[in-house]
């Protein structure tokens, strides 16, 4: 325990030496610039590179500040391009967690949710 302890530690302090908009390399979100441009890829790579997004935003204020305020745009910081048809809405959930969910608008207008991604933190015995 103490050992993931000091590694947490030592995690936070690299995201927190990084230069506001900018991924440490401790923390990429993707090793490439990605574009997803087509549904088949958002649903197929988007949950993972959000779930990253959601962990680090955990642990570097900055990062979280910028996610909260506007995902697609930070994504797009980060090299990472999705199609116009897809938009990406911050949630609060009851327990105060913040959830990413992810709509594709479609052609006839309707707004469909694709997905959602939230960090739960479990603990077990």
């Amino acid at each position: 325990m103490a050992g993931a302890l000091s590694k947490f530690r030592m995690l936070r302090r690299a995201a927190g030496q990084a230069a506001p908009g900018q991924t440490p390399d401790a923390f990429p979100l993707v090793r490439r610039s990605t574009n997803l441009h087509d549904i088949s890829l958002v649903e197929r790579h988007l949950p993972e590179i959000l779930g990253r997004a959601l962990a680090r935003s955990w642990i570097d204020r900055a990062f979280s500040t910028a996610l909260l305020a506007d995902p697609k745009a930070l994504l797009a910081q980060h090299d990472i391009h999705l199609p116009e048809t897809v938009s990406i809405d911050v949630e609060m959930t009851p327990t105060q967690r913040h959830r990413l969910v992810v709509y594709e608008q479609r052609p006839d207008g309707e707004r469909r949710r694709m997905m959602y991604l939230q960090l739960v933190m479990m603990a077990g015995k």
